[in-house]
């Protein structure tokens, strides 16, 4: 893992959440794609940066939904993301990219979570592979983005955090940053069931990642120990990775807010937009 010239802080500014009113901010746009691993047509929201080009290809960032949610709940007000990242931005604290929201509870007969099991929690699992099948080949064809795991983010809020480890993990070849805040618990044999993973299988050899963090609340009563639990394996298996804790922070956007404030200011940092030639 690569060393990171800005510290992690516990709460983002006040000034970096607050519209400007001389910035003519981004938003959130709806788009569909075609899941072939769900045979549907599948939500996702896209915000591109301010004065997006396509004579630019830019980095992208994936930030899964927790369970019960879907692709709106990271895009609401209260987690700021459009006016976070783009006073980052401008403010030279960020690289410019494009954000995608998906939804990822995926099955073929099951249309949304109908409560927390095993067979919703493997529907969730199963977006490991709508990301690269179906998601992943949308954004490259709809999208000028730059390819390869230095460009390319994942993190995700409670079940999205099992998710977003669970993909990174199996494929750090694609993947070159990944974050988890309040992951929940289950990925790990022996820690809940569903699982996909044994504890010694929480590494990444040749393909570590530029960063991996994991964001953890004081006052989470929902995933309880679980955070702590990936930090302590990831110790163990020697695996690099920076630690957050949130005193302030809950099971909410009081803790995502504060986990993408430092992701969106630590990635891509050696992986600046590139000019291309102008599309025909």
């Amino acid at each position: 893992m690569k060393k990171f010239n800005k510290p992690l802080e516990e709460i983002p500014p006040e000034e970096i959440l607050k519209r400007h009113k001389s910035i003519v901010y981004p938003r959130f746009e709806k788009y569909t794609y075609y899941s072939q691993t769900a045979e549907r047509i599948t939500p996702v929201n896209i915000l591109l940066p301010k004065g997006y080009s396509e004579n630019k290809e830019y980095p992208v960032v994936y930030i899964l939904h927790g369970y019960y949610c879907d692709q709106d709940w990271m895009v609401k007000e209260p987690v700021y993301i459009p006016e976070m990242l783009t006073n980052l931005i401008l403010g030279d604290e960020a690289k410019e990219m494009i954000v995608a929201a998906p939804y990822i509870y995926c099955s073929r007969d099951m249309p949304y979570c109908t409560g927390m099991n095993t067979r919703n929690t493997l529907n969730y699992d199963n977006f490991i592979n709508d990301m690269t099948t179906d998601l992943m080949p949308f954004m490259e064809k709809n999208f000028s983005i730059a390819k390869g795991r230095e460009n390319t983010a994942i993190t995700g809020f409670s079940m999205g955090g099992r998710e977003s480890l669970f993909i990174g993990i199996k494929h750090p070849e694609i993947f070159g940053y990944i974050g988890a805040v309040c992951p929940a618990p289950g990925l790990t044999k022996g820690s809940e069931n569903p699982w996909q993973l044994e504890e010694s299988e929480l590494i990444f050899g040749e393909n570590a990642p530029y960063l991996l963090l994991i964001s953890a609340a004081d006052n989470d009563g929902v995933v309880g120990e679980s955070p702590k639990l990936y930090d302590t394996i990831f110790t163990r298996n020697g695996v690099r990775h920076l630690w957050h804790a949130i005193p302030s922070g809950g099971h909410d956007a009081s803790s995502v807010t504060p986990h993408l404030y430092n992701f969106f200011r630590m990635i891509f940092s050696g992986s600046p937009s590139k000019i291309v030639k102008k599309k025909k």
